[in-house]
């Protein structure tokens, strides 16, 4: 009997040994598995799929590009100091859920390669802060809508919050929008897929060439919309690009409605960085000017530097 006992221990105990290996070696993987992003995952070159306008290795070496830009922002009819970070990295989207993807290699058909855009503005009105997100998802290859996939924003201040997405599905664009005022509320609104203004900064970084020119139907920077509390609707605007000198080139939105302007200033040679940025509305009863200006870029895997010593 003591022998029998002895033997069913050491089985036990042989069982959980394998088991402890088994965890040490998996929980990793799973918590990995939904916080690396980007094309930090173990087989970059399978992210370089076949017809990627962006396989080259500056988009594709497992890092971000992380800008950093001083920022004066309008706001109530005056100028507020701030600061702004664009933040540029090449993912594995699901096409059909429309959300990155976890897992590429069994993505299948749904494996779409994109380039996000993160930008943040932070700036303070008086004595209260106003924090603005926003995420912007284009498809890059070579037969992809130049539209953006998905585009999300979120607006906070010590008022409240307000949250808005848009999804690209069967070229239609899916807007939902959330909002603490009464007249906004939560609001859901199908409008034909087209050109939109948060995805002209990815544009510009995949292939400035493909930027609309001329008179076209735009929709609005979702920061704008939600700052003027404006439906999120298409306004006619006029597209056009110029060269300020020999290394800087600016392309300019208007849109006539609104007497607004949009300045984007990227750098001609690849990666087409941008520079910085203006954009003229009135706000109130004067003729604002909101712009950016890049103080400091640098290529990191950020998602890896979360400690405190980072």
């Amino acid at each position: 009997t003591h022998f029998f006992l002895y033997y069913i221990c050491k089985i036990k105990q042989a069982f959980m040994h394998r088991l402890a290996l088994i965890m040490i070696a998996v929980v990793p993987i799973l918590r990995c598995s939904t916080s690396t992003p980007a094309n930090s995952s173990k087989n970059l070159k399978d992210n370089v799929l076949e017809n990627n306008p962006l396989q080259g290795t500056y988009w594709y070496q497992g890092k971000a590009e992380v800008n950093s830009y001083s920022l004066t922002q309008a706001r109530y009819g005056q100028l507020h100091q701030g600061e702004a970070v664009c933040i540029f990295v090449s993912e594995d989207f699901n096409a059909s859920k429309l959300v990155k993807s976890d897992d590429p290699l069994a993505a299948g058909a749904d494996r779409q390669p994109v380039l996000k855009l993160n930008m943040l503005k932070r700036f303070n009105t008086g004595i209260y802060t106003y924090s603005l997100m926003l995420s912007a998802f284009s498809a890059v290859g070579d037969k992809v809508p130049l539209y953006p996939l998905k585009v999300s924003c979120t607006v906070q201040d010590w008022c409240g919050q307000v949250f808005s997405q848009l999804n690209n599905r069967n070229d239609q664009f899916e807007i939902n929008s959330f909002s603490y005022f009464e007249s906004e509320g939560d609001q859901r609104k199908i409008l034909e897929a087209g050109w939109s203004e948060d995805g002209l900064w990815n544009q510009i970084r995949i292939d400035p060439e493909k930027l609309p020119i001329g008179s076209l139907k735009l929709l609005p920077g979702f920061f704008y919309l939600r700052l003027r509390h404006w439906p999120m609707d298409f306004l006619e605007a006029t597209a056009s690009q110029r060269a300020l000198n020999d290394s800087i080139m600016d392309y300019t939105v208007r849109y006539p409605s609104e007497n607004r302007e949009l300045v984007i200033r990227y750098k001609k040679a690849y990666p087409f960085q941008i520079t910085g940025w203006t954009e003229t509305y009135l706000d109130g009863e004067n003729l604002l000017k909101t712009h950016a200006e890049l103080r400091k870029s640098l290529m990191t895997d950020y998602w890896t530097k979360h400690n405190v010593a980072d």
